[in-house]
């Protein structure tokens, strides 16, 4: 048709069509509206309006009207066809015998002549609209022009759908990790974390089904961990090999891998569920934490869905958030696990001063009942009855010494366990355990070494677990958070150099009245309140030729400051 004339249809079909971007958010119901008012105003035989995937270089038809069934599945190259030529060039164009021109792709036998116009948005060709005719010469210079025009319309009004589209899905996408996160952080249990993660990534918009395989780097084999669907949890059991499946290669090269059509490829994983549902596309996301892989977050869809680089960058965001998160639990369980053998040991090691200290009361007064107990054998002739009943009681206390001996022998650490001691490492070593613990309690450990590389000659658990006591005491007198200070320096003192470590906390303090007991055994005071271990520590450093002090402590500051010989 040409416009010259009566030019009120062209007038309201650029009204309704710019209208469009006010009136509808679904970007596929706009392009059917628009396509139906460029059929109207020429009168065409057949249309379609095709957008560019730029992943694949290929145009796929979003909206037609008269096209036969079978071109509508048809994908050309950019570059291919008439539309194809339009979309890689940029430029539109008029044809009006396209038996005669070559660019023409004879999808449909009936047309003879086409008409197209490239649609545009910040420069740079998002689709194309074409109309075709059964006559040829159907279409002028001036209904190219229309064209033209009605396809800048289109695009107008699409792209601030797409934008609008874009900002709901990305707001969505960002309360949904807001929610994952606050979810995350909560959870402590490794499972339910993963249970966490699954759930939060089948609600994401177009999912269907999520999945969690976590990777045992031993066995070198993934693991389904938990399958879930938006309406729970799929009771789902499957061990893959690193080479049975997309995911082993996620794994292998530590980063995401798409599957646009499952049931046309090799996918060894879920076979027979993924048939039965009709599962169409799938992105595997490694869950990373470091350089270590802990497994694989698996999204699919019902229909066939090419996931964008904001879905893409979601769901890696997700996966790292979880990887966190899972890795945390894990630390906990195991902070929670070496806190409670520490308890444990510290409870053997009270019993075993315990022991000792009876032991060492024992030996006193049975020293006195054998020294008294001597002279007694003297008083009685051989062949006395009471003799033998001396000779009985002489090696029934012989028998008490030896258990009394052997008990405290025991107690003393074997010499055997002493090793080189590299102390900056154990202080490392012990923030390790102690870290997540520290997190929690909002407490800032610092370590000052006023000479790096300080080595000596000790056990070094009883040393670590020095350590670890002070710390602990430390952490239960800071209930509200606070900072815990190691210092550390080489000094002089009578018996040649020593390592001086000086232990600071902003903890509530010792109070004044049993600042002075605090080291004593329970046996001797009865003191509560005032920290657990105090009086093993000192053991263990005076074990090693060392000692311990309170230098210090009021409200806020606590200061223990001890040395080992170097």
């Amino acid at each position: 048709m040409s416009i010259t004339g009566n030019s009120n249809p062209v007038v309201d079909a650029l009204y309704r069509i710019s209208k469009l971007a006010g009136d509808v958010e679904d970007s596929g119901e706009a392009l059917g509206a628009i396509l139906d008012e460029i059929v109207d105003v020429f009168n065409a035989a057949t249309a379609s309006i095709s957008l560019v995937n730029y992943r694949t270089r290929r145009l796929e038809i979003e909206a037609s009207r008269g096209l036969p069934e079978h071109c509508l599945d048809l994908q050309l190259h950019l570059g291919e066809g008439v539309t194809g030529w339009v979309a890689l060039h940029g430029e539109p164009l008029l044809v009006e015998d396209v038996t005669k021109e070559p660019r023409y792709f004879p999808a449909n036998h009936s047309i003879r002549s086409e008409l197209a116009a490239p649609m545009e948005e910040a420069g740079q060709v998002i689709g194309v609209v074409s109309v075709d005719s059964v006559k040829p010469g159907c279409f002028t210079e001036d209904d190219q022009k229309l064209l033209i025009l009605l396809a800048a319309e289109a695009s107008r009004v699409v792209g601030r759908i797409w934008h609008l589209q874009q900002l709901k899905t990305k707001a969505a996408q960002l309360q949904s990790l807001v929610n994952a996160g606050e979810k995350l952080v909560s959870k402590m249990e490794t499972e339910t974390v993963i249970l966490g993660i699954a759930e939060e990534a089948c609600h994401f918009t177009g999912c269907h089904m999520s999945a969690i395989y976590t990777f045992d780097n031993q066995e070198k084999r993934l693991r389904l961990n938990v399958a879930m669907d938006r309406d729970g949890t799929i009771d789902l059991e499957e061990e893959l090999s690193l080479r049975d499946s997309s995911l082993g290669y996620a794994v292998q090269n530590m980063r995401q891998i798409e599957v646009f059509d499952l049931p046309k490829t090799e996918e060894h994983h879920l076979v027979f569920y993924t048939q039965e549902v009709g599962l169409s596309s799938m992105l595997v996301t490694p869950l990373i934490h470091g350089e270590q892989i802990i497994g694989v977050l698996t999204v699919y869809t019902l229909a066939p869905h090419r996931f964008t680089n904001d879905e893409r960058n979601v769901f890696q965001t997700l996966a790292r958030m979880g990887a966190i998160a899972i890795q945390n639990a894990r630390l906990y369980r195991r902070v929670f696990e070496t806190e409670s053998t520490l308890r444990q040991s510290e409870k053997m090691n009270t019993l075993g001063l315990l022991v000792a200290e009876i032991a060492h009361e024992i030996r006193n007064p049975l020293t006195v009942i054998k020294l008294l107990f001597e002279p007694l054998e003297e008083s009685f002739e051989e062949g006395n009855e009471c003799k033998e009943d001396l000779r009985v009681i002489k090696d029934r206390l012989d028998q008490l010494e030896d258990i009394v001996s052997r008990v405290l022998d025991f107690g003393r650490a074997s010499q055997t366990a002493y090793s080189e001691i590299d102390f900056d490492q154990l202080v490392d070593d012990t923030h390790r355990l102690l870290r997540l613990k520290l997190e929690q309690a909002r407490i800032d450990w610092t370590y000052e070494p006023v000479q790096s590389g300080q080595k000596f000659h000790a056990h070094r658990g009883q040393i670590q677990q020095v350590l670890l006591n002070l710390s602990l005491n430390a952490i239960e007198a800071m209930p509200y958070g606070g900072r815990i200070l190691l210092q550390a320096k080489q000094v002089d003192d009578s018996t040649g150099k020593v390592l001086q470590v000086t232990f600071t906390d902003s903890g509530k303090g010792v109070p004044e009245d049993v600042q002075s007991q605090i080291f004593d055994s329970f046996l001797s005071r009865g003191i509560k309140g005032t920290g657990l271990g105090l009086s093993i520590i000192k053991r263990i450093l005076r074990e090693h030729y060392g000692d311990i002090e309170l230098v210090s402590s009021k409200s806020g500051e606590t200061i223990f400051r001890f040395w080992l010989p170097l």
